[in-house]
């Protein structure tokens, strides 16, 4: 017997309680998640594409139970896919998608994305592009609550499910583009069979296939791991278990995989000849071409280019953004020529101010401070990813200008401006109660998480900190300021730089040698939690008989010490149910900014321990210290300079700071 895990996300609605693992209602969905990417109006374009592409769906759906499609052009296109199990046949297939498709337009109405998990089949849309892109998320797992495996064949139960599993992976992977599935039985002594299913969606590639199934078995220990059934469920993979209960799957496939064809037959020795003469021929001329092309790039980069760039030259990979572009004209008037009564603050690279549109849309301003070549290419990076980027806890971006030595950035105005502003500040701190920063760090895990995994882009941020985290009318939080961001492939996690860039006290101890990941986000997300349950500085001092020691090693000793709580704002103390949320988050915290880069949980991991009290959490080994400084200091430097650089100094005089 077994259920769902319970996860109380605002927009993930879980259907039902399970009694078992086993489905008895085929047409109960099991999971879906209406997201708040966005929402669009019944009469709009992208409404009219969504109804004509679901229509669709299920007479174009074959034996092999996968199809994917889309509607439209540019913001109004639509992506489809749907996926039903690998053993289920083709009218129970097509009967499970319509079921799916009147679910979703009646519970996530007018949601610009969505997905629903049935036993027999998924579908999702979205506005984004999510053909043959992994995706880690949004997801769900269940287990048996009421049966676990004894302490005596706990070892013999793990390493035959283990073997299972990474079987069923390498076959499962090795599917054609229009399956992706493997079932296996394997015999558990004392036990009884052990039934096995893994599935990708089969436009993923090989590699893809197994790193989202790796995935699924990362989150068996945390879920199901004494458990005797267990399943876990990505939008483009799923794995399942059970033992003991018989197949929950249909032994015989309505749609297999072709066998590999047979073996060419062997070639005589002018056959060969001509092949290896070919090949050789085919190698000269590519290699001729290239220096070509190589030696005309070389006489081209040697003319002068107008002063005044155009968008296409300014800025790598934004065609798509072009309709976004203001004339400087158009902003000068909109902040009062940039007067100082306009100005919010000043920002990594220039100044903010208020600005209103001839729309009558108040706006935010960043304004890229002349003659600051680092700076212009900040603020490239930053335009293009913001561009691309979708998400209710990222800042928007609402255009931008390019003219002369000017270059803008115009963002949504959010109206309580910073999260440092108020949570370090003597009276607006002591009126942020526990459930506004329970918001703001739930927001930003979130925002965190679609950048790492979510979004079409895989980026870094490399500068979170609460002066990069803007607050709503609403409280909502929104991750600002990327001209630090790191763009990544979907399929890497982590690299190397030849520049050491953010905030000291937020860096992650392996940024100084160069190495940046997604766990370096992980770091600075961990100090930014501890900052927000204690409302003190990471750099701020608490004294330790004659020593002083700053936030993260404060954290560290009294968690050791069972003092915990100490580390609460005083303000927050008052209500005593908030409590376990504030020590969780404490103890979520110091996971997150642990020594080892490995041990550091990922964002995925950390939505799930803020959204459910009842998943365990491991215990924090020692974090990374760093000695404080009184001053908060941006720097990017490149690697090579690191060496005048020690983290025990209070000055940084070596960097180039901003």
């Amino acid at each position: 017997m077994g259920c769902l895990r319970q996860i109380s996300l605002p927009s993930y609605i879980l259907i039902i309680n399970f009694v078992a693992l086993t489905f008895a209602q085929p047409d109960v969905a099991l999971y879906k998640n209406c997201t708040t990417s966005g929402t669009f109006n019944n009469d709009s374009t992208y409404g009219s594409n969504l109804k004509s592409l679901q229509f669709s769906l299920s007479s174009n759906i074959d034996e092999s139970g996968f199809y994917h499609s889309s509607r439209g052009q540019d913001a109004d296109t639509v992506n489809a896919v749907v996926l039903c199990r690998g053993d289920v046949e083709l009218e129970i297939c097509r009967s499970c998608v319509n079921e799916a498709i009147r679910n979703l337009t009646q519970d996530c109405a007018n949601q610009r994305e969505a997905i629903i998990f049935y036993d027999k089949c998924m579908l999702r849309y979205s506005d984004q592009s999510i053909f043959g892109i992994m995706a880690w998320g949004p997801g769900f797992e269940k287990w048996n609550i009421y049966e676990n495996v004894s302490d005596n064949d706990w070892n013999t139960f793990t390493v035959t499910r283990r073997s299972l599993l990474l079987s069923l992976r390498d076959r499962a992977s090795s599917g054609d583009s229009r399956l992706k599935y493997s079932t296996g039985e394997e015999q558990v002594p004392n036990y009884n069979t052990m039934y096995t299913l893994v599935q990708c969606t089969p436009d993923l590639s090989l590699g893809d296939c197994k790193s989202c199934l790796d995935a699924c078995m990362q989150l068996i220990p945390t879920c199901c791991n004494r458990s005797i059934g267990g399943a876990v469920y990505k939008p483009t993979c799923n794995l399942r278990y059970e033992l003991g209960t018989g197949p929950f799957y249909n032994q015989t496939v309505p749609y297999a995989v072709p066998p590999p064809p047979p073996p060419p037959p062997s070639l005589s020795g002018i056959e060969i000849f001509l092949i290896v003469a070919s090949i050789v021929i085919f190698v000269i001329l590519t290699v001729s071409i290239s220096i070509y092309l190589r030696k005309r790039k070389q006489r081209n980069q040697h003319h002068k280019i107008e002063k005044n760039l155009s968008v296409h030259e300014a800025v790598d990979g934004i065609d798509s953004v072009e309709s976004l572009q203001y004339d400087f004209a158009t902003i000068r008037v909109a902040t009062d020529n940039f007067s100082a009564a306009n100005k919010l603050g000043e920002g990594g690279f220039g100044p903010v101010y208020k600005g209103r549109l001839p729309n009558g849309q108040e706006v935010a301003v960043k304004r890229l401070s002349k003659g600051s070549g680092q700076g212009e290419q900040e603020f490239k990076n930053e335009m293009s990813l913001l561009a691309q980027l979708q998400h209710r806890n990222l800042v928007k971006l609402l255009g931008f200008c390019l003219e002369g030595e000017e270059r803008l950035l115009i963002y949504e105005l959010l109206t309580n401006g910073s999260l440092d502003q108020i949570l370090f500040d003597t009276i607006n701190g002591q009126n942020l109660d526990w459930d506004g920063r329970y918001k703001i760090i739930r927001g930003v895990a979130k925002g965190l998480l679609y950048l790492h995994e979510d979004s079409r882009l895989r980026i870094i941020h490399r500068d979170l900190k609460p002066s990069n985290v803007l607050l709503s009318k609403e409280m909502d939080p929104k991750i600002s300021d990327f001209g630090m961001a790191k763009l990544f492939l979907q399929d890497e996690t982590q690299g190397n730089t030849m520049r050491i860039a953010g905030t000291l006290g937020y860096m992650a101890p392996e940024v100084f040698q160069g190495n940046i990941s997604v766990k370096s986000d992980v770091y600075s997300f961990g100090v930014l939690v501890l900052e927000i349950v204690s409302g003190h500085k990471i750099h701020n001092n608490f004294e330790n008989g004659n020593n002083t020691e700053n936030l993260l090693s404060y954290a560290w000793r009294i968690w050791r010490e069972g003092e915990a709580s100490n580390l609460i704002q005083p303000t927050m103390k008052t209500s005593s149910s908030s409590i376990p949320e504030i020590m969780r988050c404490i103890h979520i915290g110091l996971l997150c900014v642990q020594e080892n880069v490995a041990n550091r949980p990922p964002m995925a991991s950390v939505v799930l321990m803020l959204h459910s009290m009842s998943l365990p959490l491991p215990e924090p080994l020692r974090p990374a210290f760093f000695q404080h400084s009184s001053v908060e200091t941006n720097m990017e430097m490149p690697l090579l300079e690191a060496s005048n650089y020690s983290v025990n100094e209070a000055s940084i005089t070596e960097l180039h700071g901003r």
